[in-house]
């Protein structure tokens, strides 16, 4: 038997052999890559039933003033006054009688120096033009 007849007889074998191989191959890329897709999906969907429990525990989709707070209450004339403020859900925030422009946000200080004593109001607002506003005042001596 010569070489060429040789190499024609195992050629189909080694054909499939080298077939077989890469199937294996190529199922075993696959089902990693299928399973590190399922473990980011069931991360994913975690942290999105945490972030929903998370919301409903702050007030859900209802606007709501969290937080607002002034420290301290009493100071000097001109003396540093830190204003706190969370709010949920709104679109618009402001304190009045006027510090500075602020945004929504769940956790927010300020600082301002008042020359007289006042009564601050802090509005929060939503898409729909609902408002919800809590007061403090801050007693300058």
């Amino acid at each position: 038997m010569s070489m060429e007849q040789a190499v024609r007889r195992v050629l189909p074998y080694t054909s499939i052999a080298l077939l077989l191989a890469l199937i294996y191959v190529g199922w075993v890329f696959f089902s990693r890559w299928q399973s590190n897709r399922d473990i980011i999906n069931e991360r994913k969907e975690k942290e999105a039933a945490d972030d929903r429990q998370v919301l409903q525990r702050l007030g859900g989709n209802d606007l709501k003033i969290l937080s607002f707070s002034a420290e301290p209450g009493v100071v000097p004339r001109g003396g540093r006054v830190l204003f706190c403020y969370g709010v949920l859900n709104a679109t618009t925030v402001r304190i009045d009688p006027h510090i500075e422009d602020i945004s929504p946000a769940l956790s927010q200080c300020i600082e301002a120096h008042p020359k007289r004593t006042a009564d601050y109001t802090i509005t929060a607002q939503d898409r729909a033009g609902h408002s919800v506003s809590a007061h403090l005042q801050v007693q300058v001596q």
